[in-house]
């Protein structure tokens, strides 16, 4: 039995691979080595995994998660997963080669995330080649559901939310400040606590203002990342993430106004992730 999952900062998306073919599908946290450690990352998988789940069973682990960027993160993960699948060869790589090699197979181009972070590269077909660094949410993730909701969150509590979308606010979060700058400041998490309010934008894409502040977020992405790769009009546009799927129009109107021509678009990335493992074996 094989097991699968790209793992995003919020949520981990799995899929179980039997002999014969078969998938199952399931989910649990996301495991970003920047904010978890080994223990609370076993624990979780521990609590959070299906009980129907033989973990003896598993003769190969597929992890790509967010945050690993070095063999010092990936190894933060694999401890864990060895932790709970003793029998498993372990591999754990960084979410941006899932994706590319979801969107793209064994063909050369352009991949991006664009979800509770963001990253983006060149693809050469079997590795990445070159990487715009995104960051993080503290100096970067431009266009990401971290970036809108820290925009959001700003002009929230500044008072410049127009339209009644104050009010709004106030009553469907019922958040004070003191409540918000403890969750960014003392809580674990923050990233994914500001990400949680892109859902607010896209509940109230009606409104002027939440289309143009993620209209603002993806030019952003473009000027200081996208455009800043060689040659990057040769290339189609292609991108995994809620963010990216959801606000796709306004993704497509930006993207084509650099003069970059949009390919596949998708919310997540595990079944192309499992078809191109199927492939390997």
């Amino acid at each position: 039995m094989i097991l699968i999952a790209d793992g995003g900062s919020t949520k981990s998306s799995w899929c179980q691979l039997d002999e014969t073919g078969n998938r199952v599908y399931f989910n649990t946290e996301g495991y970003n080595p920047d904010f978890m450690q080994t223990a609370a990352i076993a624990a979780s998988l521990d609590k959070n995994l299906p009980e129907t789940l033989e973990r003896g069973a598993v003769r190969e682990v597929h992890y790509y998660g967010a945050g690993v960027s070095s063999s010092k993160k990936a190894d933060v993960i694999a401890q864990a997963m060895r932790q709970i699948f003793p029998n498993a060869n372990v591999d754990v790589d960084h979410d941006l080669l899932a994706s590319a090699r979801a969107l793209l197979g064994h063909k050369p181009g352009f991949a991006a995330i664009l979800g509770t972070g963001t990253n983006s590269c060149l693809y050469d077909g079997e590795k990445i080649t070159y990487n715009v660094d995104s960051l993080g949410y503290f100096l970067g993730d431009e266009g990401s559901g971290s970036f809108i909701g820290k925009r959001l969150m700003r002009d929230y509590l500044r008072g410049l939310l127009p339209d009644g979308l104050q009010d709004i606010f106030r009553e469907e979060y019922k958040l004070t400040r003191e409540d918000i700058l403890d969750r960014l400041y003392n809580q674990p998490l923050p990233n994914r606590f500001l990400a949680s309010f892109g859902k607010f934008a896209y509940d109230h894409n009606n409104i002027s203002y939440c289309r143009e502040i993620v209209l603002q977020g993806f030019e952003t992405f473009f000027e200081n990342i996208v455009l800043h790769y060689p040659n990057y009009q040769d290339y189609t546009f292609n991108c995994v993430g809620s963010v990216a799927y959801n606000f796709r129009d306004a993704l497509f109107q930006v993207a084509r106004s650099h003069g970059m021509e949009v390919g596949k678009i998708i919310r997540s990335p595990i079944d192309d992730l499992v078809s191109y493992h199927e492939e390997q074996v």
